[in-house]
C-alpha cells in the first residue's frame, strides 16, 4: 500500500512536470543552444569569483571569449531577434574578448572581477530580453 501511494505521488509529480514544460514552452536556453553553452562557462567562472576564487576565470577566459563569439555568430531565435538583443550580444562578445586580454596580461583580481561582473550584467540583459523584460 505504501509503495502504491509513493508510486502514485511520483507519477503525479512527473506528469505535472511534463505538463508544465509543455504548457510553458521551451526556455530561451533550449531555443538557443549557444546561449546555454555560454551560460555554462559564465556560471562556472562567475560564482567562484564571487567567493574570491579567480582561478576558474583566469583558466577559462579564452573559452568564454570563444563561446561569446559563437553566440554572436549563431542565429538569434526569431522571437528574441530585436535591436536590443543584437546590441547586447555584440557587447558580450567584445567584453569577453577584452576580459580575455586583461587576464592574459595578468591583471589584478579587482580588474578581472570588475570586467566579469560587467559581462554577467550583460548576460542578464540578454536573458531579460528573452523573457520579454524591457531593457
Amino acid at each position: 500500500m505504501k509503495n502504491t501511494i509513493i508510486s502514485g505521488i511520483a507519477l503525479a509529480f512527473l506528469l505535472s512536470i511534463a505538463f508544465s514544460n509543455s504548457a510553458s514552452g521551451q526556455s530561451a536556453m533550449d531555443k538557443w543552444p549557444e546561449l546555454k553553452t555560454f551560460h555554462g562557462v559564465m556560471s562556472q567562472t562567475f560564482h567562484p569569483m564571487e567567493e574570491g576564487n579567480f582561478d576558474p576565470i583566469r583558466k577559462r577566459s579564452g573559452e568564454m571569449a570563444e563561446k561569446a563569439a559563437a553566440l554572436a555568430k549563431s542565429a538569434i531565435p526569431a522571437e528574441f531577434n530585436k535591436p536590443a538583443m543584437i546590441s547586447a550580444v555584440k557587447a558580450l562578445k567584445s567584453g569577453s574578448k577584452k576580459l580575455d586580454k586583461v587576464v592574459k596580461k595578468g591583471a589584478a583580481d579587482e580588474v578581472v572581477g570588475k570586467q566579469l561582473v560587467s559581462l554577467h550584467d550583460t548576460f542578464h540583459t540578454i536573458v531579460g530580453i528573452c523573457r520579454g523584460e524591457d531593457h
